[in-house]
């Protein structure tokens, strides 16, 4: 048998949501808990050559109805994704240059939605703001 292994907290998470550990779902869970920047389902695939194409996506897609994983977009409307790591209402900001994903609350955002809300003729039930920068990890001159 293989060695063991404690679960990640994405296992974890799922585990307590009443989800089965498949060896599949192990495997996508390890591989999403070591990704600090947004990554596309293609690119994911490419780093499980054991999983199907098909459980890649049913699985991420179950990472997102748990909101484990964002959906986002880039700037030029390419689906990325990243690993929540917060357990609360989150918007996110993601570098043009190196693709780095980071999660960010701002409490003029909150105010702002909410006296946009107050002014519209019915309930707001969900949004979504990402923003686009050049982080300052990236050399200046990068990707120009």
């Amino acid at each position: 048998m293989g060695k063991y292994t404690q679960p990640t907290y994405l296992e974890s998470a799922l585990v307590e949501q009443g989800y089965r550990i498949t060896l599949p779902r192990k495997a996508i869970a390890g591989l999403l808990g070591q990704k600090h920047t947004g990554f596309t389902i293609e690119a994911l695939n490419d780093e499980l050559p054991l999983v199907s194409r098909a459980t890649v996506y049913r699985t991420v897609k179950l990472f997102i109805e748990v909101g484990l994983v964002c959906k986002l977009s880039n700037m030029d409307g390419a689906r990325v994704y990243s690993v929540t790591r917060s357990g609360h209402h989150h918007h996110h900001y993601v570098c043009v240059r190196c693709g780095a994903v980071e999660e960010f609350r701002a409490d003029a955002v909150d105010q702002l939605l909410k006296s946009i809300g107050a002014d519209l003729p019915g309930q707001v039930v969900d949004h979504r703001i990402e923003l686009y920068v050049a982080c300052d990890r990236c050399p200046v001159g990068q990707g120009e």
